[in-house]
């Protein structure tokens, strides 16, 4: 098979993957995630049930699924930061990304009851936080990239990519329990904001 074909094959099954994740997510968001089968879901997309397990292996991939769509483009946010940014800024410009897609209109109905699910349904949050040790894992690599490539490359044993990349995706789960707990009042923007702020800026 070609380059070019093998690309277009790629790209398809981004694409059918992710109509497939949306139209699970309108749904887990209508009817609940225990209510939601995949017959419904199957049939949402005018698919069988075979079908759908070609793209997701899962019920819980089905829901998760979308964050694999936004890992590109964080990492991408990352890499066009300015070299010299400390990485504080840069990783809390990375979270821009999530908080343009809770903004974004016509998810305000969905963002909120998907998060709920995935925080209150325990195989899902093992999912999702599993999910952000690989963000986590890309992270540091950029990070020690980032710091080489500007001739100032960190030691071997120095903790300080791995430990600012924690202490941000920590700051992200808390401000995702903070704007749940709030009835997702204001805005996830905020919410990240405010948890990053408490944790304070970091170089």
């Amino acid at each position: 098979m070609s380059e070019s074909r093998s690309g277009l094959r790629e790209r398809t099954r981004r694409a059918v993957r992710k109509e497939i994740a949306e139209a699970a997510g309108a749904l887990f968001a209508e009817r609940g995630y225990e209510a939601t089968t995949i017959d419904h879901i199957a049939a949402a997309v005018g698919m069988s049930q075979r079908s759908v397990f070609r793209y997701f292996a899962t019920k819980e991939e089905l829901v998760l699924g979308k964050f694999d769509f936004v890992v590109e483009e964080m990492l991408d946010v990352l890499r066009a930061r300015p070299a010299d940014e400390p990485v504080w800024t840069s990783l809390h410009r990375v979270f821009d990304v999530l908080s343009s897609i809770a903004e974004a209109p016509g998810n305000e109905k969905l963002v909120e009851p998907i998060n709920r699910m995935v925080f209150e349904t325990p195989a899902l949050l093992a999912g999702y936080l599993q999910k952000l040790q690989h963000m986590q894992d890309a992270v540091v690599t950029l990070l020690l990239e980032r710091a080489e490539a500007a001739g100032k490359p960190y030691a071997a044993d120095d903790p300080a990519p791995r430990a600012l990349t924690a202490a941000a995706f920590g700051c992200l789960v808390a401000a995702h329990h903070s704007w749940l707990a709030s009835g997702a009042k204001g805005s996830f923007r905020d919410a990240v904001d405010r948890a990053m702020a408490t944790v304070g800026p970091r170089a």
